[in-house]
């Protein structure tokens, strides 16, 4: 799941794409910089990869052609 960090906590982010806000886990991030705006792979509640915002669009328009067919 790709999703963009809207606030920091400690080593908690509350992240959101497309309507959707999940409260994400940080620790496994804790040597990456990371701030608000930022993307990031989530895995089972993990941030567990910083990705630019051209790769999020990317991964999202991918996640709506596969949904759209699925239809």
């Amino acid at each position: 799941m790709i999703l963009q960090i809207k606030s920091i906590e400690n080593y908690t982010a509350r992240c959101e794409a497309k309507g959707v806000s999940r409260d994400v886990s940080l620790f496994m991030m804790q040597e990456e910089e990371l701030n608000v705006d930022d993307f990031v792979v989530v895995h089972v509640g993990y941030a567990i990869q910083k990705i630019s915002e051209q790769e999020a669009q990317t991964a999202w328009e991918l996640y709506d052609q596969m949904l759209a067919a699925d239809s």
